[in-house]
């Protein structure tokens, strides 16, 4: 056996694949299974975005393009954050990746290092702690409360800032719990780290467009004072149905931007050629489909919010983003992996233990709504029953 580096033994994964490997398997074996675990809209993406990839391929767009993204793709970025956030982006600011991930590994590499702390939500998206952990820095969980409605806490992120820490992260609409920050939360975010120069901010937005009863979102791009330390990560593969063609962004501090651009050299030399003009005709084109998913997503939330806060033992706050309710499970009297493990081979419903997302989330679940109404309350009708049984 070749000797690894001992980084390799400090990186984590995504559960939710785990369990998507797991679903598929009993569903091949015949199992009538129901998916409320993967975290990927259930909608094609629209047509005339596929009709833009195939119109770049027949016209000969097969190679190599610029290592941050091809200039009519960044120029399209940039108006659309003028229209959504009401800033002015200079597109040379903007790096196209091969999806979100790529962002948030290229900040740990930047600013990960042992000795170094990086603050990120818990429950949150497990590649945050993983990727941090790789990098060798100190990961500082900020727990993230039901009673806030999953919502930060600008105090008490602020409250964990030491003179070590080298960067935060922040997740608006969030992945798992659907919370929302409110856009005052934000503001004294903003505020607050006027007293730390020296600390960098990624703010993962890639549910931005996702949003709920009235909430509102407070891009990081709107504090002036801190462009020269905020990345602003999103991309196309929530809002446009996207996930599969691996496309991404993220908005760098100008000083930052050739370092960006050289880590993708050396990471994946570019994005997919063809995949960069549909994320312009996704941008530039109609918005109707993607507006059409929403309010799917909106009227599925409600249903399934009722139906778990229905369910024994079970009690689920409203998720203002997103396409997850993170329900606790805590009445119950079952842990959440033991929960998602009966579920998955008792009931046949695909759903994540909280536990996957931090050790803050013990005692709840993920349920992702990317289904269909009538299968998501299908799957709750199952464990309910499981519950009673």
């Amino acid at each position: 056996m070749p000797t690894l580096a001992a980084r390799m033994d400090r990186l984590g994964t995504e559960t939710a694949f785990d369990v998507l490997a797991k679903a598929n398997k009993l569903a091949a074996g015949g199992a009538d299974m129901i998916n409320l675990g993967i975290g990927q809209p259930d909608f094609p993406t629209p047509p005339h975005i596929v009709e833009a990839a195939a119109k770049a391929l027949k016209d000969g767009h097969h190679g190599y393009t610029a290592a941050n993204g091809i200039p009519a793709l960044r120029q399209a970025v940039s108006a659309d954050l003028a229209r959504r956030h009401g800033v002015e982006v200079d597109p040379d600011r903007v790096v196209v990746v091969p999806g979100g991930k790529v962002t948030m590994f290229f900040a740990m590499l930047m600013f990960g290092e042992p000795g170094a702390e990086i603050i990120y939500p818990d429950p949150g998206f497990p590649i945050y702690r993983s990727s941090i952990e790789f990098s060798g820095a100190t990961a500082v969980p900020l727990p993230l409360r039901e009673e806030n409605g999953f919502a930060f806490s600008a105090e008490e992120l602020l409250s964990l800032i030491t003179p070590r820490t080298r960067l935060i992260i922040v997740n608006s609409p969030a992945n798992p719990t659907g919370g929302v920050t409110p856009v005052e939360e934000m503001d004294k975010l903003a505020a607050g780290l006027a007293n730390h120069p020296d600390v960098a901010i990624l703010s993962d937005e890639i549910y931005s467009c996702m949003l709920y009863g009235g909430r509102q979102h407070r891009s990081i791009l709107q504090y002036p004072h801190l462009a020269d330390r905020a990345i602003m990560l999103d991309g196309w593969s929530k809002t446009y149905a996207m996930t599969g063609w691996r496309l991404g962004y993220a908005v760098w501090p100008e000083s930052l931007v050739e370092k960006a651009t050289r880590l993708a050299i050396n990471d994946h030399s570019c994005v997919n050629a063809a995949a960069q003009f549909a994320g312009i005709a996704a941008l530039e084109g109609p918005q109707d489909a993607a507006l059409d998913m929403v309010a799917a997503f909106d009227e599925r939330r409600q249903a399934t919010v009722v139906a778990l806060n229905g369910l024994p033992g079970v009690r689920c706050v409203d998720p203002g983003g997103a396409f997850y309710a993170f329900p606790n499970i805590s009445g119950t009297g079952l842990d959440a992996r033991t929960l998602q493990d009966r579920l998955l081979n008792e009931a046949h419903v695909a759903a994540i233990a909280g536990t996957s997302f931090g050790v803050h989330g013990e005692g709840y679940l993920r349920i992702s709504y990317a289904n269909s109404k009538e299968n998501i309350l299908r799957a709750i009708d199952r464990i309910g029953s499981v519950l009673a049984g």
